[in-house]
């Protein structure tokens, strides 16, 4: 079987276990009452990423027997995630509306979660760039950065789920958008099939990203990327777009808070974990390409947060966080 034959059958099983797990989640947060800001930036987001999440880790804990090799594709992929949450993922939102709400049309995702996440994400991303510039002798220092970055999700899961029972009843509750799927088949709509419906989703997430992953590096070998390259590009768009069609089913049925949560909250849990992991075990250096990516992404996430602060964001907004992806295109293979 071709790589391209396995890729688009990857795909299918993706875009089928989206549609099962964002039906499942949905019917969880209903049940549990709690708000669309809750189940898109903590339960879709970090459900979601965490299959990518293992991608650095197995780099640098069992990755080949070339160590630095490992450490290279462990730096990029934690930070090409961040990268692609910031800028191609959000405007993916853009492109799937586009006809429906046009160059002027509006997102309405609730504020006050958005501006949280992307302000928890801006400040965990400019310590993760001032640690690549600690020297690697000044250990503890560098311990305590990647400690704080833990710290810093910590806190801001409270900030979250203390925000919950106000924005339910400001009418930010979380409501079903279908039956569940397998009430369609005579089981009960409980916790019991809930949570089961859930776990197929992921599990369906998990193997088609495996699957997508393995065609992406097996094209990648044919057009002889290099291993940090792979790590910062390749291997996040295998990972992380795929998996962010829960959004796109989202957006499309006008849950923008929950569509835009899922991307914002999974750039908070990948812009404080993974960064926590590379500051403490890998080199963790500003070589340029890294660099790029980071203020890159950086300045997705602020401009974001400035437009909100205006007090609107336009579907024209989020396309500028596309354009910023194709300019890191342009730097990094430049």
């Amino acid at each position: 079987m071709s790589v391209f034959v396995t890729l688009f059958l990857m795909l299918v099983v993706i875009l089928i276990a989206a549609e099962i797990f964002t039906n499942a989640l949905e019917h969880l947060g209903e049940k549990l009452k709690i708000s669309e800001g809750v189940t898109g930036s903590l339960f879709a987001a970090v459900g979601t990423a965490m299959p990518e999440t293992m991608v650095p880790l197995l780099a640098i804990f069992a990755g080949t027997e070339n160590q630095h090799v490992n450490e290279e594709i462990g730096v990029g992929a934690i930070l090409g995630a961040p990268l692609m949450l910031a800028t191609l993922s959000v405007s993916l939102l853009a492109f799937f509306t586009f006809r429906k709400r046009g160059i002027s049309g509006h997102f309405t995702p609730e504020k006050t979660g958005f501006k949280r996440d992307l302000d928890f994400f801006l400040f965990a991303f400019a310590l993760a760039a001032i640690a690549m510039f600690i020297p690697h002798d000044m250990s503890y220092l560098r311990a305590f950065v990647g400690l704080s970055l833990v710290l810093t999700y910590f806190v801001y899961i409270m900030m979250t789920l203390r925000a919950s029972s106000k924005l339910v009843q400001e009418g930010h509750a979380t409501e079903a958008h279908s039956p569940m799927l397998l009430s369609r088949i005579g089981l009960p709509t409980n916790m019991i099939t809930i949570v089961l419906q859930l776990g197929l989703g992921l599990g369906l997430l998990i193997a088609g990203a495996k699957g997508f992953i393995g065609g992406v590096e097996e094209a990648s070998a044919i057009l002889g990327i290099s291993a940090l390259m792979l790590s910062l590009m390749i291997i996040p768009i295998a990972t992380e777009l795929p998996e962010k069609f829960n959004s796109i089913l989202w957006i499309r049925r006008h849950k923008d808070t929950m569509a835009f949560g899922n991307i914002t909250g999974a750039m908070v849990f990948q812009g404080t974990l993974l960064p926590a992991i590379g500051i403490m075990l890998t080199p963790w250096s500003p070589r340029p390409e890294v660099l790029a990516g980071i203020v890159i992404a950086f300045l997705g996430a602020l401009w974001l947060r400035l437009m909100i602060m205006r007090g609107q964001l336009k579907v024209w907004h989020v396309l500028i966080n596309g354009g910023l992806y194709i300019t890191y295109l342009a730097i990094a293979l430049g």
